[in-house]
């Protein structure tokens, strides 16, 4: 319903026309695919994708798509990790309908776009060279992955097979997640994410 209500409201605009919906990661790639639009607005928290590794391979196939990230997720590291991924814009659901229109001409001009509620700390930390990160920070792709499907509730097992890894693989990322972040526990770690926003 929310997907539709966006896509009626943009349709509305002069500048912008919606050529394709899709409602989790298999339809998206069929859609951009067929469709090849000059602008990607695509959620976070969209069923069966891992995010950033679609950004990475869309952007790999299609060299000139943009893409917006559009999600509830405030965090800031959730958007430094978005662009990082190659992402052109991160703008939190919250926002107006006329950020999202103003987000969308950003990115297709060329530029970058943040949402203006984070904008400031996602582009401090943007700036730091990642050898001085710490924390959260210093996290990797796939371990700040872990950390937020376990945040969920999510087993070792469930995060492999999502993750289409092995679970002494995953083990050893929640390991060194809690190495890290200078946890003691499993419990610790869910703890730590719920604390911190992570969680869907």
């Amino acid at each position: 319903m929310v997907r539709e209500s966006l896509a009626r409201v943009l349709d509305a605009c002069d500048e912008i026309s919606v050529v394709g919906q899709a409602g989790d990661g298999v339809e998206l790639r069929s859609v951009v695919s067929q469709k090849k639009p000059q602008c990607l607005v695509m959620d976070y928290s969209m069923p069966a994708h891992e995010p950033t590794s679609v950004i990475k391979d869309l952007l790999g196939e299609f060299k000139a798509l943009k893409i917006l990230m559009l999600t509830v997720h405030e965090n800031v590291h959730y958007a430094v990790r978005t662009l990082e991924a190659g992402a052109h814009g991160y703008l939190i659901k919250s926002a107006a309908v006329e950020e999202l229109v103003e987000a969308i001409c950003t990115i297709r001009e060329g530029n970058v776009y943040i949402s203006k509620k984070i904008s400031p700390d996602v582009w401090a930390q943007l700036r730091r060279p990642k050898g001085r990160r710490n924390g959260l920070e210093a996290l990797s792709q796939r371990e700040f992955d872990v950390l937020r499907m376990l945040g969920n509730g999510a087993t070792l097992q469930q995060c492999a097979l999502e993750l289409e890894v092995s679970v002494s693989t995953v083990s050893t990322y929640r390991s060194r997640i809690i190495e890290k972040l200078n946890l003691a526990t499993t419990a610790d770690l869910v703890r730590f994410a719920i604390e911190n926003k992570l969680v869907n």
